[in-house]
């Protein structure tokens, strides 16, 4: 752990896990966007990492004067273990930990989340790091445990994705005593391990706990744990079970279910960016009346400006701004591109992102360009400034599995760039129109695909580029749509008044609690 920045009190403090300010994207361009927006708050960050050299080594964002406090934490560095003490543990801490996970599986609603957990003692001084790894008490409840659930499993995998999966809840709660006494309000952009500390904090300690999700965490670790080989024990694949590997990653879905009703337990409000998200975090866990929509705005003056900068003719360029990874699916974007430029050569393909996070996948899509011969069409060009890159763009394009709700559909509105989108996240609501009066009337600002269909796809792109007066209708409703419902004016309105609300129930609990105390003396 490492204090980067400490130079006043906090109003707000933002736990935030793998994202701003060492990452760019959806989230943290959200984050930069509220802390800038916000002057009259004292924002504080705690940056939430797995290994430090997954992440740039200097911050990517310029941090505004109201950014005041930022630690990181880096769970998953090598760090020298507790001193390895026989203990034997308490029985009762463990049937504590059986009540807790009886609570993460039950959907009784008037199953109540165990007392013992709320406070940091537990995690601290009872149920504690040394005694989870060394007592005799803990090799005793893992040895039941892998009994009672996956008897064919081995016992030595078991072991020691159990101890992966819960090393890092000492590390929040250790970071959650450092943070007791930093922030009046905490506000996470997520569940996941963002979500588990703001819930041990503000338990803890009563501070209130605002929660936004951009896109549903566990729903999106499920996706993780699929598509790639997340593994955190060792053993050679020839002698890995499938079995075995569906068990473990099962083991992790349910400990992310698991924290993810903890935050969702504790948190009010929680916030979502669309009408599905909301309702996905219901069936999560969440209680209905503590559910509200506050969808992501932009910039539409700086973008809109871009407007004057766009040539006479429709560009024939695609624009995919991303990040070259799997959940992405660069590689269905590279295949339609293939399909398109059969129909229109001169077809241009930009994939503009960084593509050092997932440096195979990458590679790989790299030689599928070769082996598709579009390599003439695709080019990758890095980050870039969007204000540059948008006037030169005929269409943008997501062809992700998983998406939240991104921004870059509304800058690309913005900036008059109609989207050809897969069905994920927000992204039907964008194009097609949400819930808001007079949003679906006004028609559709480009065309929705599904998940990796190649045909789809490649049809939307010839048939807008093929249909000029198709193209600027969709430009005239994709403008209309984000001047109307997503500027950052309102964006920014909707958090001034939840962080008013929040404030101000703050005050009158102190003041509430203050006349107890005056009338006990």
């Amino acid at each position: 752990m490492r204090v980067v920045i400490d130079k006043d009190d906090v109003d707000i403090l933002i736990p935030c896990e793998g994202t701003y300010p060492y990452v760019r994207g959806g989230v943290s361009s959200w984050i930069a966007q509220l802390i800038t927006g916000m002057p009259q708050y004292r924002f504080g960050i705690v940056f939430i990492g797995s290994i430090q050299a997954d992440y740039s080594p200097k911050p990517l964002f310029e941090f505004p004067d109201n950014l005041v406090f930022m630690v990181e934490l880096f769970m998953f560095e090598e760090e020298e273990k507790p001193r390895i003490k026989a203990k034997n543990g308490e029985v009762q801490d463990f049937k504590t930990l059986e009540k807790l996970h009886d609570w993460f599986k039950s959907s009784d609603k008037t199953f109540e989340f165990p007392k013992e957990v709320q406070k940091l003692d537990f995690y601290l001084n009872k149920a504690d790091e040394t005694t989870f790894l060394y007592s005799r008490e803990a090799w005793y409840y893992i040895n039941n445990k892998n009994e009672e659930n996956c008897s064919e499993i081995s016992f030595l995998d078991y072991f020691w994705s159990v101890r992966s999966i819960h090393i890092p809840i000492w590390k929040m709660a250790k970071l959650a005593k450092f943070l007791k006494d930093k922030g009046r309000i905490i506000h996470s952009p997520s569940t996941g391990y963002s979500g588990f500390l703001s819930t041990l904090i503000s338990y803890d300690t009563g501070k209130p706990f605002i929660l936004t999700e951009h896109g549903i965490y566990t729903k999106e670790r499920k996706i993780d744990l699929i598509s790639s080989s997340f593994n955190l024990y060792k053993k050679l694949d020839l002698f890995r079970e499938s079995a075995e590997d569906n068990y473990i990653q099962s083991m992790w879905v349910k400990f992310f279910e698991g924290i993810g009703k903890m935050a969702y337990n504790r948190a009010n409000p929680i916030l979502s960016l669309f009408s599905v998200a909301k309702e996905t975090q219901i069936v999560y866990g969440a209680e209905r009346e503590l559910c509200t929509v506050i969808p992501n705005g932009v910039d539409i003056k700086r973008l809109g400006a871009t407007l004057q900068h766009r040539p006479k003719d429709i560009p024939k360029v695609i624009t995919l701004i991303g990040r070259v990874v799997s959940i992405k699916d660069i590689k269905t974007f590279i295949r339609a591109i293939r399909v398109t430029a059969n129909v229109i050569p001169e077809v241009e393909a930009w994939i503009v992102g960084p593509d050092d996070e997932e440096l195979e996948y990458a590679e790989e899509c790299r030689d599928l360009i070769e082996i598709l011969e579009v390599k003439e069409n695709i080019k990758f060009l890095g980050f870039q400034d969007i204000s540059k890159i948008l006037p030169q763009s005929g269409l943008q394009t997501l062809t992700s599995i998983s998406e939240g709700m991104p921004l870059v559909i509304l800058e690309g509105f913005a900036a008059g760039v109609p989207c050809v989108s897969t069905d994920v996240g927000s992204c039907k609501e964008l194009i097609y129109g949400g819930e808001q009066k007079g949003d679906k009337e006004l028609g559709k600002a480009g065309v929705i695909c599904q998940i990796a269909n190649v045909k789809q796809l490649s049809d939307a792109y010839i048939a807008l580029f093929s249909d000029e007066d198709r193209w600027y209708e969709a430009q005239r409703i994709a403008l209309e749509r984000v001047n109307r419902f997503y500027t950052q004016e309102i964006f920014l309105d909707n958090y001034k008044k939840v962080y008013e609300e929040t404030f101000e129930a703050l005050e009158n609990k102190l003041e509430s609690q203050f006349k107890k105390q005056e009338e006990n003396s």
